[in-house]
């Protein structure tokens, strides 16, 4: 018999009861059996039994911090055992300042460089298979030692034909099966355990599961990162007049799914770097200024590199920044860049409740919490914050207490929202890392005032306008046949009493004339107030002197000002 039914409620290949059996053994050997047992998980099973010595994770008589240490240790321990998919959910874990113990991050970010390599051999087959060539057609030289391992590729330095150094990522062989199939297990072993344990169902480890399963599928197709990696190298080159900011070139003819061949960047990464003196004064004013360039792309194209890490910048043997490693990448909605842009311009400018009314626009709760209380506690969380450099802020406490503020009131941020705060610490670090002092709400209010004033301008409100004004029309049409619906639907059905309206079919004529007059003249008002932006702050002695847009807005108001008489007279 191939399939055996277990209690996950879903069909499992006996390899899967087996990785289950596994997991579970790794868990109650590192100290998760008390859990395992009181969340009924052993008798899943049939015949599992759990190990003879298991360490039981008792909180008594320990502080907080020792409890939360503890509990991070053995995670780790397990995540090691267990191998790349854990590890990597670890290494994400270990980026939520915003909710997890510091202890228990302490322990979790050891597992950075735990990963082992895989046999040459096996990363050859998977290089040859993919670009259907031998080495030698590609490569003049291939050093088989790797020069980076992470949980899902391992990176070589070769040269091509050419004679241009590269470097090789290869996916490991069977990991996108690997991480589908721990996290469909992981997932029923959390939500079992959430039924038992206030701690783990505090923590959000379901959701925490959920967002690295939805971050690894993008970082599984290298063809992804190539093109992650290409898009952020061309909005730099917008920005970055001077060119000190190098993003390596991808050879994407010879790159797949599983192989991505870039640029190799040789230079030495920041996080060995343990000065400024050491970078020298002109590398330190191109960090500063990366620091900022980094920032715009942020806020105003809504596309940034959301993990640079002091291992992921480089200074490059011309003294020039490079970056590395695009699998993780952070989106922001042209809406959500609006609502962050706005949320960075209030806690500039003091405006603490103009901030909170911006969280409760993107924020996710269940009822409206009382916004004066709420605008006391984040002014008490973020005030002690504001003015000080990055050597005096601690960026994570900055946001694991506006976070626990909003959770106080029930107020939960979405994931991208997350990816954002991860983005600024990881800049933090870098510059903590070699004792930059920046005063990182400075480095923001450069960029906010112009951002503010490019989604106050004529072509942003035009925009606007036009799409208010599109929804409104929509919306007038939609009302009366929805009304017409729900009349014909409720006579289907009958009446206990029964009322006739004569004449009820004319009234709703007329209701939709009246509804169609509405929405016509509110178009014909946005077109009117179109047209005179274009001629607001112009001085106009001649009809011949208005700009021919004002007259294309004015007859399109006017054209839909006669279908309004015309209307009437029916």
């Amino acid at each position: 018999m191939d399939l055996i039914k277990t209690g996950i409620g879903i069909t499992q290949t006996i390899k899967n009861a087996s990785r289950f059996r596994e997991i579970l053994t790794v868990l109650s050997r590192n100290g998760f059996a008390e859990l395992i047992v009181k969340s009924g998980l052993d008798k899943v099973i049939p015949g599992f039994v759990l190990p003879g010595r298991v360490s039981i994770l008792k909180r008594e008589d320990l502080t907080s911090e020792e409890w939360w240490g503890i509990f991070g240790k053995q995670l780790r321990l397990s995540f090691e055992e267990l191998g790349p998919s854990f590890i990597k959910l670890g290494q994400l874990m270990a980026t939520r300042e915003d909710i997890l113990d510091p202890a228990m991050i302490r322990e979790l970010k050891q597992l950075q460089n735990k990963v082992r390599g895989i046999p040459f051999d096996t990363a050859r087959k998977v290089i040859e298979d993919n670009l259907e060539k031998a080495l030698p057609e590609v490569f003049v030289n291939f050093d088989e030692e790797p020069i980076g391992t992470a949980s899902i590729g391992v990176v070589y330095k070769a040269e091509l034909l050419s004679g241009q150094k590269v470097v090789v990522k290869v996916r490991r062989p069977g990991i996108a099966k690997t991480i589908n199939t721990d996290f469909q297990i992981l997932q029923f072993i959390v939500q079992n355990i959430e039924k038992v344990s206030s701690e783990i169902r505090f923590m959000g480890m379901s959701r925490m599961i959920s967002d690295f399963f939805k971050s690894t599928q993008s970082e599984l197709n290298f063809k992804i990162e190539a093109q992650n990696c290409e898009r952020l190298k061309k909005n730099l080159e917008v920005i970055d007049k001077d060119g000190f900011l190098v993003v390596p070139k991808v050879f994407r003819e010879i790159s797949t799914e599983e192989v991505l061949i870039l640029e190799y960047l040789e230079g030495r990464p920041f996080n060995e770097f343990h000065s400024l003196e050491e970078l020298g004064p002109d590398v330190v004013q191109k960090l500063e200024r990366s620091i900022e360039l980094f920032t715009h792309t942020l806020l105003a194209d809504g596309f940034f590199h959301a993990d640079l890490h002091g291992g992921n910048f480089f200074v490059l043997k011309d003294r020039r920044i490079g970056i590395i490693d695009f699998g993780l990448m952070g989106t922001l909605s042209k809406r959500n860049r609006t609502n962050l842009v706005a949320i960075l311009y209030a806690v500039i400018t003091y405006n603490f409740d103009n901030l909170v009314y911006e969280f409760l626009d993107v924020a996710e709760y269940d009822s409206i919490p009382d916004h004066e209380e709420l605008i006391r506690d984040i002014k008490d969380a973020i005030s002690p914050f504001i003015g000080l450099s990055v050597k005096e802020t601690n960026m994570s406490e900055l946001v694991r207490g506006l976070i626990t503020t909003l959770s106080k009131h029930e107020l939960y941020l979405p994931r991208e929202w997350f990816i954002i705060f991860r983005a600024l610490m990881t800049l933090d670090g870098v510059g903590k890392s070699v004792g930059l002092d920046v005063n990182i709400f400075k480095v923001l209010d450069k960029d906010l005032q112009h951002l503010v004033g490019e989604l106050l301008s004529k072509k942003n409100a035009q925009e606007e306008l036009m799409w208010v004004g599109k929804d409104v029309i929509s919306s007038l049409r939609i009302i009366p046949k929805h009304l017409k619906w729900f009349l014909k639907e409720s006579s289907r059905n009958g009446y206990s009493v029964e009322i006739r309206v004569k004449g009820l079919e004319k009234f709703s004529n007329r209701l939709n004339r009246s509804f169609y007059s509405l929405g016509m003249s509110l178009l014909a008002s946005i077109f009117i107030l179109s047209g005179a932006l274009f001629v607001k702050d112009a001085y106009i002695s001649s009809l011949t002197q208005i700009p021919l847009l004002s007259w294309i807005f004015w007859g399109i108001a006017a054209y839909f000002l006669v279908r309004i008489t015309m209307m009437r007279k029916f």
